[in-house]
Order: C-alpha cells, then structure tokens, then sequence
C-alpha cells in the first residue's frame, strides 16, 4: 500500500468516527476536513454496513473485494479458454 492510500485511509477512519460521534452535520463535518460531503456519506453508510449495521444485502467492504477478485478470475479463466 502506497503512502497516498495510507493516508487516504486514515482520513476516512478519522471522518467516519467523527461524523458518527460529533453533533455536526455530515456536511459541516465535510467542509471541515476539505471533503465532499456525499463521500463522506458514503463513507458513513459503509462503515456502518461494515459493522453490521447497514441495510439489508448490503455488501460489507471484505465482501465487495471477494467479489471483485472473483469477476476477475472468471473474467481470467473466460480469457484463456478463447471466450
């Protein structure tokens, strides 16, 4: 993991475990730390979902990348059997 990526994810865990402990909004929140307030939110709702706590069928984060990895094998084994 490269250090922009190491950055970007403490900058999400520090906004998420603001926006769910703070009174402010998620936009003041947003404005706050220079991010878009519909990313923060989607933020939010993820790791609320990654918790346990989101709706229900929504995919937690560790199963968006199974399933990720997944297409790709099959889009790999697809590839070399000529499809």
């Amino acid at each position: 993991m490269n250090r922009d990526s190491l950055c970007h994810n403490a900058l999400e865990r520090d906004a998420v475990a603001l926006a769910l402990s703070s009174d402010k909004t998620v936009t003041g929140i947003a404005r706050d730390l220079d991010v878009s307030p519909e990313g923060l939110r989607n933020w939010v709702k993820q790791a609320k979902t990654d918790r346990g706590e989101g709706p229900a069928g929504a995919l937690t984060t560790a199963e968006r990348g199974e399933l990720v990895r997944l297409r790709r094998k099959v889009r790999e084994q697809e590839a070399r059997r000529g499809r």
